[in-house]
């Protein structure tokens, strides 16, 4: 009797267990980021990529990691080799962002500075640099408001003692506190991309057999403020003015720029051309109050002090 039971009942054991639904997968963001992630979720590196830029329990700094297609090896990627080169016709002429004017330097001279360098990384890969070479996130290249463009420097960590040499062919940063902008590789094999800034020291390279200079040397402290670039008031609406430049590519290189630092707000630049000057800027507002909480936020992003026309 006891044997008729069990083989009745095995049956519909087996069945019962049949109709148990799966187990739920668990979905990984593909980008996580630190704020949107309430737990760690660890991503493998990539086969291309060296497993040390990689970070888990969170993103890249500010999403800005490596792209879809890096190259084979990052750490043989050589540094720039400095040569005779013809300055830029255009990039290097004096503009204005923020109201601060620049006057690069119309020669290759002895150059050295400390301060503050961050990087740019995928967000602007491909974008045209000042030069109107496209930006490339594994060159060894970097962005610096003064430099002569082209020209080369040699840039050491000061945390780690780390140097790379760099071929300057864009303008920025734009943020009070930095002096260098690097490209995501630089930054790499400085070891700071995590931080996303660290204490540096530059120093001009001269291609062999160029003249030397009297040197300059600055600190992140130097003021090359001046009167800002006088406005034109044409079209109605209030705008936040951001650079002036005397040709437009650099006008538009940095509108591009902008574009990616500012986020939706960047959906708002224009380029205003009169007499002349080819002037970024960001607008229009339809009166001053509104014009001036757009500028708080630049402030906050930037750190860099706005100035709100009328035109």
């Amino acid at each position: 009797m006891k044997r008729i039971f069990f083989l009745i009942l095995w049956p519909l054991l087996l069945a019962a267990c049949s109709l148990q639904p799966p187990r739920p997968l668990i979905e990984r963001s593909a980008s996580p980021t630190a704020a949107a992630l309430p737990a760690p979720t660890f991503r493998p590196a990539s086969p291309k990529v060296p497993s040390s830029v990689v970070r888990q329990g969170g993103g890249y700094y500010k999403d800005d990691g490596p792209g879809d297609n890096p190259p084979e090896n990052i750490d043989a990627i050589p540094d720039a080799v400095p040569r005779d080169e013809p300055l830029h016709r255009f990039a290097n002429k004096a503009y204005s962002v923020f109201g601060k004017n620049y006057v690069p330097l119309n020669q290759r001279i002895h150059y050295k500075e400390a301060g503050i360098a961050s990087w740019y990384g995928r967000k602007f890969h491909g974008q045209n640099t000042s030069s109107g070479e496209p930006y490339d996130m594994y060159g060894m290249t970097a962005a610096h408001p003064t430099l002569p463009i082209p020209s080369y420097v040699r840039v050491t960590n000061q945390h780690n003692g780390k140097s790379v040499i760099l071929r300057v062919n864009d303008r920025g940063p734009f943020h009070a506190d930095r002096v260098i902008d690097l490209s995501w590789t630089a930054a790499y094999k400085l070891g700071y991309l995590e931080q996303g800034s660290t204490q540096v020291e530059l120093e001009s390279i001269l291609p062999g057999g160029a003249p030397v200079a009297q040197p300059i040397i600055r600190s992140a402290s130097s003021d090359t403020t001046m009167a800002p670039l006088p406005e034109v008031h044409r079209a109605e609406g209030h705008f936040i003015q951001i650079g002036a430049f005397g040709n437009r590519d650099n006008a538009e290189a940095l509108r591009a720029h902008m574009a990616r630092e500012l986020g939706a707000l960047g959906d708002k630049l224009v380029i205003d051309a009169a007499n002349g000057m080819f002037r970024v800027q960001l607008g229009p507002w339809a009166d001053a109050v509104a014009a001036q909480q757009a500028g708080n936020q630049v402030r906050e992003r930037l750190g860099m002090n706005v100035i709100t026309v009328q035109r």
